[in-house]
């Protein structure tokens, strides 16, 4: 019999963690953005691909929408880098966790974490209902979930579980429509066999061992 994902919220020693009641023999999920791969991520500087796609090894201090948020890993390394960003996410649950992530890294010791925390802003929306008053944007970044193709290995647990939280982003060529229209610059982040997406041919491709990045030029 399959099972209905059934989620709570909970506090665990001050930090805000995801449970899901269908999944009993797995720990709950919370973010942590000072962790030891997150920290050496970012020493990685604006060479590795996921700035580059944006455009901040080029121009310091852009303003990035992040409209896919999810746990905010990739948000919270362009802003360590030096951007300003937006966080867009339309699942509550999610937007409640990335809350907390955001007001433990605010009481860091540290000063220089801090001012990286307070480069965010979380907004519990949908990204297609942001206009571009509401920036202005330089770039758009996008990592939707997609359908499990059975291909690929099986995700860490946490995304796992963001997925059967969240769904998959069956409106993602949607967004990146609207996501044109936000910024001059989009970055969508795919599979490295993936198809484009859609029939708009990316102006460039940054391409990983796992995952590639296409870049296209919005209409602004």
């Amino acid at each position: 019999m399959i099972q209905t994902p059934t989620f709570d919220l909970e506090f665990i020693d001050d930090r805000l963690a995801l449970r899901a009641a269908h999944r009993p023999d797995w720990k709950p999920v919370s973010i942590d953005w000072l962790d030891a791969g997150l920290r050496s991520r970012i020493r990685a500087g604006k060479r590795q691909l996921l700035a580059r796609a944006l455009g901040l090894h080029r121009r310091a201090g852009l303003h990035v929408l992040d409209a896919t948020g999810g746990l905010g890993r990739d948000a919270f390394t362009l802003a360590a880098l030096g951007a300003r960003v937006t966080v867009a996410e339309r699942q509550p649950m999610t937007v409640a966790l990335l809350r907390d992530a955001q007001r433990r890294v605010r009481q860091a010791p540290e000063s220089a974490w801090v001012e990286v925390a307070d480069r965010l802003l979380i907004v519990g929306s949908d990204a297609r209902d942001l206009r571009p008053e509401q920036g202005p944007f330089d770039a758009v970044y996008l990592d939707p979930m997609y359908p499990d193709d059975g291909k690929s290995a099986l995700p860490q647990k946490q995304m796992q579980l963001l997925r059967e939280l969240s769904g998959d982003d069956l409106d993602a060529l949607e967004l990146l429509d609207h996501a044109l229209r936000l910024a001059p610059r989009v970055a969508i982040k795919r599979p490295l066999k993936a198809p484009t997406l859609g029939r708009l041919r990316p102006a460039a491709q940054l391409r990983g061992t796992q995952a590639r990045f296409d870049v296209y030029l919005g209409t602004l």
